[in-house]
């Protein structure tokens, strides 16, 4: 039966990905000169199961890169080769060749083949330049995986084992490879190899992709069968294995006898398994068990106690318990008028339907919702390669990581916290120098945390470096004309204008910063995400960004408003205070304007009545309400007729069906089945000064 390998390709990259992501933070945990032999295992495996993935779905140039890559490290895990500072940049950079590699494939465009071709050099470089052996290593008992070096167990006598080893012909475009087999093997104990070529075929009729050959092996040496077992652990499917004890037991050779090295089977062995490091593309598996055999496709049908389920599904699931839940409170409000013996009943089975409907939209948000260390896992490298390049000495500390959050969020929030984290470094942080003449250590510190906050989730992002410098900021804005040289600014108004578009106290531009780029990208960001940016910060001591987020965008937090007959959502992130006006607490300004006193502060009012084209029950300020809110750090006083309650409430959009309106970022369904608008403030306060200049 021919199995068609392609459906296994969504799965395939997204297990690629993960295991790069696991790679780079082991090898950032690398200790230079002295690592840890199961890191390196670690590293090792995930690079064993990219090689085998790829060439069984015939992605040769990965295979091909990966193989010469899992040649570097198979000597990093033998310790011939010591791990230095090269190596370790040498290996990170494999990851970042490997992860475009991987990207290019998957949107079917061509591979960046230089890159690629001047890495892999290095590569081959690196492993021909090795030192001399080192003192050999034993592994670790707790290494395991493709081709970990099984550990020696312990044992009071040598025993002897009779190996057949008779791989099937696809073992080699599975990505395993005998020769290393056969190296672990001989790192066990005493190997003794005889090559069965009886399958080998004429010279001109051999498939390089092929294994022709099998091998009977007798191994002695402190060796359980486990250990040997592990050793061909990778290879199971794709080969006949027969292990046997044999009977009798030697004694312990004095000193250490030098392993048979596999490298010394019979010349056609080389025929068989090319080395030229570049495999072809694999044919079509001819047994269905072995079509599922690469890693990525294990791991999402295995017994591991998860699934894969794409995204879309969970959208879908989640659009329907929304609709459930607007049904559910209809029934309930209709529930509310029936009277008669039976009506008790009734409100009693739509009381336990609410519960019931609320624990199934909690269910539903938790599929959805991911720890935030996926996204905290990038900042090692990049904290890494920036203080490198900028001599700095920086301690990065994560907390908070598995601090949860929706999907869709997690995605969108990456980009800001780039910004955010490479400004501290780049601006916040000083050198080793300047941070010793002002008296604090050396190293600086950046901080990187993540907590939930009444229903939102706030992610801080800080350090201890030399804070904002607010003349200079002040400075750079009265030049550019964004600030009149005689306003008074506070200080939380002097930081607010590093938000603005442009804006940068850089003296020189690098490709690191003094673009202008930064910091407002983060705002319009995080603002579409319904979140709010704020900044402390304290001279010669650091600066902390706090950003405020919705646990999901599919259902937001809100404070229903009545504006004559019609109703509005405010979410709850936005608002600060409402409160009822005296005539007195009333400014009218030069033409329409209108503003209130608040906290030793003037706020312009909005009346919503006149933006959305409503007639209100009443026009007098001072008769209705208003919900002071804010948005892109400015504050504004709603103006509406009544407060009707807080409520939960899910989002559907508008511009799948309609065009973009300004102030309103989508509607939900009320209970009694009318449509409300849910609003949005910043787009509020700009459609309201659009207005007011027309």
């Amino acid at each position: 039966m021919t199995v068609d390998l392609a459906q296994f390709h969504d799965a395939f990259f997204e297990e690629s990905f993960e295991a790069l992501d696991a790679m780079e933070a082991a090898l950032l945990k690398l200790d230079i000169g002295a690592p840890d032999p199961e890191l390196i295992n670690t590293i090792f495996r995930v690079a064993h199961s990219i090689k085998g993935g790829s060439a069984t779905f015939g992605f040769s140039d990965i295979a091909s890169f990966t193989h010469s890559l899992e040649t570097l490290l198979d000597e990093l895990r033998s310790a011939t080769m010591p791990v230095t500072v090269s190596v370790s940049d040498l290996l990170l950079k494999s990851v970042d060749v490997l992860r475009a590699m991987l990207r290019a494939v998957q949107a079917k465009q061509p591979i960046d083949s230089q890159r690629v071709s001047d890495l892999h050099f290095d590569l081959e470089v690196a492993i021909a330049r090795k030192s001399e052996p080192a003192p050999a290593v034993v592994p670790q008992a707790t290494a395991s995986g493709p081709d970990a070096a099984p550990a020696r167990p312990e044992s009071p006598a040598l025993a002897r084992w009779r190996i057949r080893f008779h791989p099937y012909r696809e073992l080699l475009a599975r990505g395993n490879d005998p020769l290393r087999m056969l190296r672990e093997l001989a790192a066990l104990g005493e190997l003794e190899v005889r090559v069965d070529a009886q399958m080998l075929p004429p010279l001109t009729e051999i498939n390089p992709q092929d294994c022709y050959l099998a091998w009977s092996l007798e191994l002695a040496g402190e060796v359980a069968e486990e250990a040997i077992r592990q050793v061909f652990e990778w290879a199971e499917g794709d080969c006949d294995l027969t292990i046997e004890r044999l009977p009798g037991e030697r004694q312990a050779l004095p000193g250490s006898a030098e392993p048979v090295p596999a490298t010394a089977a019979p010349a056609p062995a080389a025929s068989a398994l090319p080395s030229s490091h570049q495999p072809s593309p694999a044919p079509a598996a001819s047994r269905a068990d072995a079509a599922a055999k690469p890693e990525a496709a294990v791991n999402a049908l295995g017994d591991s106690g998860s699934i894969r389920v794409s995204v879309e599904k969970i959208d879908e699931l989640m659009n329907t318990v929304g609709e459930l839940v607007i049904t559910q409170a209809m029934l309930s409000q209709l529930g509310s008028h029936f009277d008669g013996p039976d009506a008790e009943k009734l409100r009693a089975g739509l009381a336990q339907l609410e519960r019931n409907m609320r624990e199934l939209q909690e269910s539903v948000m938790r599929v959805r919702m991911l720890p935030i260390s996926f996204v905290f896992s990038r900042f090692p490298r990049m904290m890494r390669d920036l203080t490198q390049r900028l001599g700095k000495q920086i301690e990065l500390k994560l907390t908070g990581e598995q601090t949860e959050l929706d999907k869709t969020v997690l995605e969108k929030i990456g980009d800001p916290l780039v910004h955010l984290v490479r400004n501290c470094i780049d601006h916040g942080i000083e050198s080793p120098q300047a941070r010793i003449a002002a008296g604090k250590p050396a190293e600086g510190t950046v901080h990187l945390d993540a907590c939930h906050r009444g229903g939102n989730i706030a992610v801080e992002v800080s350090d201890d470096g030399a804070g904002l410098d607010n003349e200079r900021i002040l400075a750079k804005a009265r030049a550019r004309g964004l600030v009149d040289p005689n306003d008074t600014l506070t200080e939380a108004e002097i930081h607010e204008l590093i938000f603005q578009p442009g804006f940068s106290t850089a003296e020189k531009t690098t490709d690191l910063s003094g673009r202008g780029v930064g910091m407002d990208v983060v705002r319009r960001n995080v603002k579409e995400l319904g979140g709010k940016v704020e900044v402390k910060s304290e001279p010669g001591r650091g600066s902390r960004f706090t950003i405020t987020l919705p646990l999901t965008l599919a259902i937001v937090d809100g404070q229903s408003v009545l504006v004559g007959t019609e109703t509005y959502i405010v979410p709850l992130i936005s608002i600060v205070e409402s409160m009822q006006l005296k005539a007195s607490g009333i400014t009218r300004l030069s033409g329409r304007s209108e503003v209130l006193s608040f906290r030793g502060d003037y706020l312009p009012i909005i009346r919503l009545h006149e933006l959305f084209g409503v007639e209100p029950r009443s026009r007098a300020l001072h008769e209705g309400l208003v919900v002071i809110a804010e948005g892109d750090g400015r504050r504004v006083g709603l103006f509406v007729d009544d407060l009707l309650g807080q409520q939960q409430v899910v989002i559907k959009s508008l511009e799948a069906n309609y065009g973009h309106i300004e102030g309103v970022s989508g509607a939900t369904i009320l209970g009694d089945g009318s449509v409300a608008l849910i609003l949005d403030v910043p787009g509020l306060i700009r459609a309201a000064s659009m207005r007011a200049a027309a």
